[in-house]
């Protein structure tokens, strides 16, 4: 795949925290980093900046990341990769296509698919464009139509497709924070592929 960088990337208008960090920084840092990860996020050091709201974030944050959600890693990825396309969120898009992309499966022709608002999924598996039309219908009119409805309904059961709206809904929330706070982006993460 072959890759973009922004050069001019705007300045963070919310700074990320920066060690040394102050020892309850430190326990909500451990608390809200995942096992494994190569840093501290810079988006977790955004949001460290209001600890009350970051120290909550681990539950549900975690359930659907974990393996307690009742959704595959695929659907998961594709669905977080496309929200995430669609806010226009490269930082939290590429960290999830580096991070998850090829656990999910996903061959950089589908990467591009995906990260692309104007694909229709072409080249895709059917349930992974279903999953692209239900976060552009979400995306664009906040909800979702009968007949992509029921076409969902015939493969996901109703405990994953409330999943599936919530997970959606919460990766709106993430990308708005990378967006407007203008988190900078991971040196180690994906950027955007380039478009012909």
């Amino acid at each position: 795949m072959t890759s973009t960088i922004n050069t001019t990337a705007p300045e963070p208008r919310i700074t990320p925290l920066e060690p040394p960090y102050t020892l309850e920084q430190d326990a909500l840092l451990k608390k809200i980093t995942p096992p494994g990860a190569p840093n501290v996020l810079a988006l977790f050091r955004v949001l460290a900046v209001n600890p009350g709201l970051a120290e909550r974030m681990p539950s549900w944050g975690g359930y659907l990341l974990g393996r307690s959600a009742s959704l595959s890693l695929r659907d998961r990825e594709v669905v977080i990769n496309r929200v995430c396309a669609r806010c226009g969120a490269e930082y939290e898009w590429g960290v999830h296509v580096s991070a998850f992309g090829r656990a999910a499966g996903f061959s950089d022709a589908d990467t591009a698919a995906i990260a692309d608002p104007a694909s229709d999924g072409r080249g895709l598996a059917h349930r992974d464009k279903l999953l692209l039309e239900l976060v552009d219908e979400l995306h664009d009119r906040s909800t979702v139509s009968d007949a992509l409805w029921q076409e969902l309904a015939a493969l996901w059961s109703p405990p994953q497709l409330i999943e599936l709206l919530m997970l959606a809904g919460w990766y709106h929330a993430i990308s708005y924070v990378c967006n407007a706070a203008r988190v900078p982006l991971e040196p180690w993460a994906a950027r955007w592929p380039a478009r012909e």
